[in-house]
C-alpha cells in the first residue's frame, strides 16, 4: 500500500512538473460530470522500486499513460470506470492499450504502457465507460528517448 501511495505522489508530481512547463493551468477534459485528467510520460520516470512493485516495465522506449476520472457533481471525487484505447502513431501504426487500475486511499489511476521510439509523436483515442456513459478522450503526446 505504501508503494501505491508512492506512485501516486510521483504522478502528482508528474503532472505538476508538466504544468508548471507549460502555459496551461491543468491537463483535463470534461465529460457531462467527468473531469478527465491524462498525462503521458516516459516510464523511466518512475522510480525502479515503485515500477517493479506495480509490475510497470521501465525502458527508454515505453512511455505511461495515465488517466484519472473525476464526478463533478460528487466534489471531484475519483470515479472507479472500465477504461480501454488506443494509441496510433503518425504512420498509422496502432497499440491497443491495457490499462491497470491503481488505487491509493481516496485516489484511482488507471495506467497502459505504450512503447515508442525517440521523438515519435502518438495520437491516443481512450474510451472511459462509468455507469452513466462512455465517452471518449483524444489527445496528442511526442515521446522523447532519454
Amino acid at each position: 500500500m505504501c508503494k501505491i501511495k508512492q506512485l501516486g505522489q510521483i504522478f502528482c508530481a508528474a503532472i505538476l512538473l508538466t504544468f508548471s512547463a507549460s502555459s496551461s493551468a491543468e491537463q483535463y477534459q470534461e465529460f457531462s460530470n467527468l473531469q478527465v485528467h491524462y498525462i503521458a510520460l516516459p516510464s523511466t520516470f518512475l522510480p525502479p522500486a515503485v515500477a517493479k512493485e506495480n509490475a510497470i516495465k521501465r525502458s527508454r522506449y515505453s512511455g505511461l499513460v495515465n488517466i484519472s476520472v473525476l464526478d463533478k457533481k460528487d466534489s471531484l471525487k475519483a470515479l472507479s470506470a472500465d477504461i480501454s484505447g488506443t494509441g496510433k502513431n503518425l504512420i498509422g501504426q496502432t497499440e491497443q492499450l491495457q490499462f491497470k487500475e491503481i488505487k491509493g486511499g481516496d485516489s484511482v489511476y488507471y495506467i497502459a504502457v505504450y512503447p515508442f521510439t525517440n521523438e515519435e509523436i502518438v495520437n491516443f483515442n481512450i474510451q472511459i465507460k462509468t455507469q452513466d456513459k462512455t465517452s471518449t478522450l483524444k489527445f496528442q503526446h511526442k515521446f522523447y528517448v532519454e
